[in-house]
């Protein structure tokens, strides 16, 4: 395995820093930028009249999904905020749970992170336990509700 130099992958980080920091405002003005465009359109929305029922539910239909749009528009929104923050604290780049230091190639490809591989794993392993659990919980109370529904 080559061997590292700490002088170099430093200087890579800081550099990385200064890059992810312009990357993640030019990402907020963006997403701002089609946040805004998507409000002005459904302010300005079209007119009922002479329009018939299809052509109505299918405007609902729009509202709606442009509803879940911004919901996660605003959860990158916050995500994004939160990851500036962390480069403002120092903090950006090291995994919340055991603070080590995310690779960069990670935070290159997933800016927002808050986890290193490893931890990540993990959580998604426990997530996936209680999903389970959940499941299971569910499954039991059903087949017993179908029973006490029967007179058994």
């Amino acid at each position: 395995m080559p061997k590292t130099d700490p002088d170099k992958e430093k200087k890579q980080r800081r550099v990385f820093l200064k890059q992810a920091g312009d990357m993640l405002e030019e990402t907020k003005k963006q997403l701002l930028k089609e946040i805004r465009g998507r409000v002005k359109e459904e302010t300005e929305g079209v007119k009922d009249e002479g329009r018939d029922t299809y052509d109505l539910a299918s405007d609902e239909r729009d509202r709606e999904i442009n509803f879940i749009l911004n919901a996660r528009e605003r959860e990158k929104l916050l995500a994004i905020d939160e990851a500036l923050q962390r480069i403002k604290d120092k903090t950006y780049g090291l995994c919340e749970s055991c603070e080590g230091e995310i690779q960069l190639g990670r935070l290159k490809v997933l800016p927002f992170t808050r986890l290193c591989v490893r931890c990540q794993e993990e959580t998604e392993k426990e997530n996936k336990r209680q999903k389970t659990l959940e499941d299971e919980r569910g499954y039991r109370k059903l087949v017993m509700n179908d029973f006490e529904e029967e007179g058994f």
